[in-house]
């Protein structure tokens, strides 16, 4: 007996900081926002909005504060015990040259950064976490990204599934996310988005409701 059907989903959501060649980052905007816009539009049934953290945009200097920020949701007040929690780590990244939106599908354990994170750090082929081996190794979301893709694009975005979340911050904070997903019954998805110069910032914020709405009906 006891509860009534599943327990809420918390869907808790990051964006970057400004970074080489990005002055200002759409998914700082996005992130910083999306508590207010989802205010006036409510959102889905059985969804809480959790923490909406903006990252600074740098790999190894920044890991401590990115645990710190994946631990929260695991320790906050809206955390339950792992049976019945239901945790979704969303995290947007810009691609300063895409034309459309990209659900990114898995990581790769290797940081080669085209140029230097926010904190100077520019490593060359260097594995994220060298104990799961060499700079191949992928980790998956267990998250249905095809599914996923396949009804944003019903609601009439312009969306792809990806298999490359770059070799930069993104994919290094991916990376980190899913193994912390792994080890602690959560999910992680990562998300690209264009500039706001190729999709306007409306638009990109109707998007990231709307994913949280796909979300809240895949994860039933």
């Amino acid at each position: 007996m006891g509860s009534e059907g599943p327990a809420a989903l918390t869907i808790h959501v990051t964006g970057f900081k400004k970074f080489h060649g990005v002055s200002e980052n759409p998914t700082e905007t996005i992130v910083s926002n999306l508590k207010e816009y989802t205010k006036k539009k409510g959102l889905p049934k059985g969804v809480i909005l959790g923490s909406c953290s903006v990252l600074e945009t740098a790999g190894q200097g920044a890991l401590a504060s990115l645990y710190q920020t994946l631990q929260s949701a695991l320790t906050g007040k809206d955390s339950e015990s792992s049976s019945s929690r239901r945790i979704i780590w969303l995290h947007f990244g810009v691609n300063s040259g895409a034309t459309r939106f990209a659900i990114e599908h898995q990581a790769v354990n290797e940081a080669t950064f085209r140029c230097p994170d926010e904190m100077g750090w520019k490593p060359q082929k260097v594995p994220i976490f060298p104990a799961d081996g060499g700079i191949s190794h992928v980790r998956e979301t267990s998250l249905p990204v095809k599914a996923i893709t396949k009804a944003l694009a019903k609601k009439g975005y312009e969306v792809i599934p990806s298999d490359d979340a770059g070799r930069f911050v993104c994919n290094y904070v991916y990376y980190h996310s899913l193994r912390f997903a792994e080890q602690n019954g959560t999910k992680s998805l990562f998300v690209h988005v264009p500039l706001f110069l190729t999709i306007d910032e409306e638009t990109q914020m109707k998007f990231a409701a709307s994913l949280l709405e796909v979300l809240a009906s895949l994860c039933q």
